[in-house]
């Protein structure tokens, strides 16, 4: 018994330090972005997000699936650690040599020949991030994510300063691309420092081939779930204009400010500790409903109060030239609301050791999503946003099939664990949402609407007597007993 409260406050404490980590980092790229979005105009974000499409894409080759591969393996020694990293950076120079040469194909491809010296320099940031994989594995499997905390947090605030120095002065869509630069080598940098792991020379292509067995799918379900999720940017790009590109851009980043901290801080602690505890099928179906639960807790409140609250705060932060994007961001908050159900799910396959299956489902998913997209692409930008609501939905349902065998938990149940709190969300939300036709000005609306929405969701809460509210509750006087006798 000791051990099991050993291992959840283990579980907790890292869970703390990514959360510290990714909130932290994001929090200040928020503030940036809003001072980056007063100086910039909206097709300044969208030329960076047409080329943002490939790099994205070409950073799923960085990791290969290998990086979750040493996670996962139950013994992992300096071989494996080395091979992954040679490998590393052999194929991620291999794939930014591609990229510089494809540079003016992607140009012309958009009829924007500025865009090839861009792409050239953003591709910087796959060489340099195949350089710390390795230790971001080595730091996950190990539970360190303090050192997260460290680096992510000093390449985010030296990346700030770079950008709004250079979009201050006049440099435009430069001061995008050299602030993610600095970003990725600055986050490297200060990893390599504070993580003690080197390379040895040390490779060996049975280690590879061992790791790639459960790696490669894992890397086509990343590849496919990327490519899919970006097309939508590229038709757009391409369909469309590059102001309607970046309102739907814009909306689609500010619910994933909030939603990838969450879901990130959870992916990043869960898999390791779900696949210390693959043995266990009760104890991995314990941490995917508490997590799931917890999650969705946390998160719903969040997006049906931004949905709530998208007028007056799209207004008041970006300006009224970015009102275009409120209807997008609605329906962002929507879709991102029942992200952990998929997070979750996908990390108990993962730990099960079944990547296998982890890619079949990646392409069931997709195949309907094409068809859908297909359909929805003819009638608009609008109706390509309105489309992920179903897809969402289908995906749900999809991810969470095979634990009705794996772990004994489905669809159905997850749906009863978190519906107490997703009602809530949404009761606090119409609520919110109406102080706006009181008719106040944007920033006595904000004012209210913030502090009202809280303190319904958290008096709904204790009412209520929800059991993820409970359960944080205790974890919080659980803390604070640990660190009092400490002191």
């Amino acid at each position: 018994m000791a051990n099991t409260k050993n291992d959840r406050f283990t579980v907790m404490s890292n869970l703390g330090w990514r959360m510290a980590e990714r909130f932290g980092a994001k929090g200040v790229e928020f503030l940036v972005s809003i001072i980056l979005a007063r100086l910039l105009a909206p097709e300044v974000y969208g030329t960076i997000a047409l080329v943002t499409v490939f790099i994205t894409i070409l950073q799923v080759f960085v990791d290969s699936g290998l990086g979750n591969a040493l996670i996962q393996k139950k013994d992992v020694d300096d071989t494996d650690y080395s091979t992954v990293f040679f490998f590393n950076i052999t194929f991620c120079s291999v794939l930014y040599v591609l990229l510089f040469l494809a540079a003016p194909l992607i140009a012309r491809f958009y009829n924007d020949d500025s865009l090839t010296d861009i792409v050239r320099v953003l591709g910087l940031t796959v060489l340099i991030a195949g350089v710390k994989n390795v230790q971001q594995a080595y730091v996950s499997r190990n539970m360190l994510f303090h050192r997260f905390f460290y680096a992510t947090l000093g390449g985010t605030i030296g990346a700030a300063i770079v950008g709004i120095y250079l979009a201050y002065h006049g440099y435009g869509v430069w001061a995008l691309v050299a602030q993610q630069v600095f970003n990725v080598a600055m986050d490297t940098v200060i990893l390599w420092i504070t993580v003690k792991w080197r390379p040895r020379r040390l490779f060996s292509f049975g280690h590879l081939k061992t790791l790639y067995s459960f790696g490669w799918k894992l890397l086509v379900s990343s590849l496919v779930d990327v490519v899919y999720n970006d097309i939508r940017q590229l038709i757009i790009g391409k369909m469309y204009s590059k102001e309607d590109l970046a309102y739907y851009n814009r909306a689609k980043q500010i619910p994933h400010l909030i939603t990838s901290n969450i879901n990130t801080s959870i992916n990043s602690v869960l898999f390791p500790a779900m696949s210390s505890a693959q043995e266990s099928r009760e104890r991995v179906k314990a941490m995917t409903r508490r997590a799931i639960k917890i999650s969705t807790y946390i998160m719903a409140p969040m997006m049906m109060g931004l949905a709530a609250c998208s007028k007056p705060v799209i207004s008041i932060l970006l300006t009224d030239k970015w009102l275009p994007c409120v209807p997008f961001l609605i329906i962002f908050c929507i879709t991102n609301l029942f992200l952990p159900i998929h997070t979750a799910n996908l990390n108990a396959i993962k730990a099960m050791g079944r990547s296998d299956l982890f890619l079949r489902l990646e392409i069931m998913k997709k195949v309907i999503g094409v068809i859908v997209l297909i359909i929805s692409m003819q009638y608009g930008v609008m109706a390509m946003a309105y489309s992920l609501l179903f897809t969402s939905v289908t995906s749900q349902i999809i991810n969470s099939w095979p634990n009705r065998k794996l772990l004994g938990y489905s669809y159905i149940e997850q749906i009863k664990d978190i519906l107490p709190g997703v009602l809530l969300a949404v009761g606090m939300g119409l609520i919110v949402y109406s102080v706006e036709y009181i008719g106040l000005n944007k920033w006595l609306t904000l004012v209210i609407q913030v502090p009202l929405g809280a303190l319904i969701y958290i008096a709904g809460s204790k009412l209520f007597h929800l059991d993820s509210f409970d359960y944080l509750l205790s974890m919080i006087k659980s803390f604070r007993r640990k660190h009092t006798k400490k002191a």
